[in-house]
């Protein structure tokens, strides 16, 4: 095969260790055409001059500002070179072989817009956490991972056709960015990806799981697996991608759902487990919305 040049590019956000020990594990990958971008995202506590001092051969990126997961990949990709674009979350390390599969499966069909790589969990390798995706549920606003939480016995190893590509590790060509556009820069943290892989779908693209490249993840270690702050961006972000996804009598149904099942069931379940916590957090995502129910800002999308 070929090996065009492949843009990598991850987000720092304090614990700068763990993206060292993702820089470490791709000097050791087989595909020999890369360049490998870090953005950090102004880490307020831990000073990521280490990543530079281990790496010198990265491109680093040092932002101003949080400029949260979108709009800190699409500052890497502003400088990126590559044929294709690799996004890997800082807490992933990888396999030496697992760009080929990758890069193969793009160049093979040029109506292929994103793939991602069979994902395990880092601390059990033997346990999946991605092997494609399901649709999204258009009045929950949720979906589920194929395999998610199962041992890996190979009942995933085949390609499939995806209905989303996964964050933590996914492979676009710099050709469906420049026509898509990049990543919606309004949900700062969770969802993003949803929403890129829907408008790469909307462009005529498809999205494909390709089952012979394996990316371990270790997992929200930046924002927290149950904080209040993960609660108030996923439910902020859950309403923005309804309000920029669904039309007509769907978008009406959906609404109709959060207004008087989803909200009112998650503020009294908050309240009754006394997470006092999440339940502000939630109640802010609500009134986000509500503050911003005009915003059309909420609606565009920046263009490379």
């Amino acid at each position: 095969m070929d090996f065009p040049l492949v843009s990598i590019i991850t987000i720092n956000f304090d614990h700068p260790e763990v993206t060292c020990a993702l820089l470490a594990s791709l000097q050791h990958i087989t595909y020999p055409n890369i360049e490998v971008i870090v953005v950090d995202n102004a880490s307020p506590n831990d000073n990521p001059a280490i990543i530079t001092e281990s790496h010198p051969e990265v491109i680093f990126i040092q932002s101003a500002i949080n400029l949260g997961f979108a709009g800190g990949n699409n500052l890497g990709i502003r400088q990126a070179k590559g044929k294709h674009i690799l996004f890997l979350n800082n807490d992933t390390e990888v396999e030496p072989d697992f760009l080929e599969p990758l890069v193969s499966k793009l160049e093979s069909n040029d109506r292929i817009g994103a793939v991602s790589p069979k994902i395990k969990f880092f601390f059990q390798s033997d346990t999946i956490q991605y092997a494609g995706q399901a649709p999204m549920n258009p009045y929950t606003m949720r979906n589920f991972a194929f395999g998610h939480g199962t041992k890996d016995t190979g009942q995933f190893n085949r390609d499939t056709p995806t209905s989303f590509v996964h964050g933590a590790a996914m492979l676009i060509p710099m050709h469906v960015i420049r026509k898509v556009g990049l990543m919606a820069e309004t949900y700062f943290l969770y969802y993003e990806e949803l929403d890129w892989g829907a408008r790469i779908k909307a462009g005529g693209y498809e999205l494909w799981y390709v089952h012979d490249s394996t990316v371990l993840h270790k997992e929200s270690i930046s924002a927290g697996r149950l904080s209040p702050f993960k609660t108030y961006y996923m439910n902020r972000s859950r309403l923005l991608y309804m309000r920029r996804n669904l039309k007509g009598f769907t978008f009406f149904i959906a609404i109709l759902y959060q207004l008087f099942i989803s909200i009112p069931k998650n503020c009294l379940t908050f309240l009754l487990k006394r997470k006092k916590g999440h339940f502000k957090a939630y109640c802010k995502a609500i009134i986000w919305h509500a503050t911003n129910l005009f915003d059309n800002n909420i609606h565009t999308n920046p263009i490379l």
